[in-house]
This record gives C-alpha cells, structure tokens and sequence, in this order.
C-alpha cells in the first residue's frame, strides 16, 4: 500500500508540475493581477505537496511511522489549497468554455485572460484523482489497513 501511494504520489505530482509549467509559462507569476491564483498559493501548494513527497520517501527508507504521519499531516493544507485553486479555476474554466461556444475570443472581466484558463481538463482531473487516491492510500498505509504482512 506505501508503493501504491508513492507512485500516485508521483503521478501527482507529475500532473501538477505540468499545471505549475502551464502557469508560469502563462506569466501568472510575472503579472499576479492578471490570475485568480496568488503566487503564494501556486507556489504554497507546490512546495508543500513536495516535502510531502520527500518526507513519504524517507518514510519508506527508513520505516519511521513518525515521519509517515508527518507525511501525511503536511497533505492536509496540500489538500486545502489545491481545492482552493479548483475553486478559483473552474470561473476560468466556465468562461472559456462560454466563449469557445460563442466563438469569440475574449478577456475576462478584468481585460485579460489569466494563465490558468489553458489549463486542459483532463489534466486538472486526473490531477486531482491522483491527489484523493494518494491521500487515501497513504491513510490506509499508515493505519495498518491493506498492506501486507
């Protein structure tokens, strides 16, 4: 169940890094008005998420439960921010979808298309499967539940 869990811990991240790409690319970090995520929480949830990912390999190294519920505990404000960020992305998400159905090419309400915007589904989806399946299977992980003996 841990290996389970570092490999979806991987794909996450995965998945993620590629979103975080996508923004910056889109200058969200160079032109903070122009995005509905705040460099501070992009940048919050990337750093977190991998000490997170750090801290679950020494886990597995070392076997230290302690260090696995620190592991896990730290996944908790990952998980807060990240649906934050959904929460803040789906507007985006609406009006691109609204203006490619109109067929105009249009700004926001603010005059500017925010880097977020491009980001595709599919990614933001798996990405956050990946993310739910990776918190569960590192819980059942650390409360002894499915591993193998």
């Amino acid at each position: 169940m841990a290996i389970a869990a570092l490999i979806t811990w991987i794909l996450t991240a995965g998945g993620g890094f590629y979103l975080l790409a996508k923004w910056v690319a889109g200058g969200g970090h160079r032109q903070p008005s122009s995005t509905k995520f705040p460099p501070a929480l992009i940048f919050g949830h990337f750093l977190l998420a991998a000490a997170g990912l750090v801290l679950w390999i020494v886990y597995l190294l070392i076997d230290s439960d302690a260090i696995g519920w620190v592991a896990l505990i730290v996944l908790v404000p990952v998980a807060v921010l990240g649906f934050t960020m959904l929460a803040r992305w789906i507007p985006s998400y609406r009006n691109r979808a609204a203006i490619s159905a109109s067929g105009q090419v249009a700004a926001d309400s603010a005059g500017e298309n925010p880097p977020e915007r491009s980001f595709p589904v599919i990614v933001v989806a798996a990405h956050g499967v990946l993310a739910v399946a990776t918190v569960v299977l590192a819980l059942l992980t650390m409360l002894g539940i499915g591993g193998s003996s």
